[in-house]
């Protein structure tokens, strides 16, 4: 009886823990609704130096339009930005659940288009101090290297959730 309680509890654990793995690190209340044709930012991700952003179409076979575009043009990325469906994230294979924003339509309620943001570290050891006694990652340097292997990586998924108008 024991051991049956022991591993029931273990069951429980492994279940909690698998559940704890799907909430992102950031937690965000629902986006403001959006009217149709409105840009707005989704999310901005300083290491790679971009921001997201879109706009809802009105157009059924294409509700919503995405651009990434550079948040700055004398920042410096430190990260990757790649394509969920190419990299393919789980926690197994180490990414996390950074961040999932949701921004609904104003025109039609029960849409929403919701950005799934999952991190992978890397194995970036911080580099040494250069002369001003800052540590500085520089994504052209590592790229240039033929090292960007090792970089931190942030995977985008977007998706149209709930029923068009």
């Amino acid at each position: 009886m024991r051991h049956a309680r022991f591993a029931f509890a273990l069951l429980a654990c492994t279940f909690a823990a698998q559940a704890a793995d799907e909430q992102p690190e950031i937690r965000r209340p629902l986006g403001k609704p959006q009217a149709v044709g409105v840009l707005h930012s989704i999310r901005t991700i300083p290491e790679a130096c971009t921001r997201v952003q879109g706009k809802f179409t009105g157009d059924a076979a294409q509700p919503y339009d995405v651009d990434i575009v550079k948040s700055g043009e004398r920042c410096q990325p430190r990260a990757l930005i790649v394509d969920a469906a190419e990299a393919r994230p789980t926690a197994a294979a180490g990414w996390k659940l950074n961040d999932v924003a949701r921004v609904p339509n104003a025109a039609c309620p029960g849409q929403q288009a919701v950005l799934r943001v999952w991190r992978h570290p890397g194995n970036v050891a911080p580099p040494k101090l250069d002369a001003q006694g800052r540590s500085r990652v520089y994504l052209g340097d590592r790229m240039k290297a033929g090292q960007p292997g090792g970089l931190p990586k942030f995977a985008l998924d977007l998706r149209i959730e709930g029923k068009g108008c």
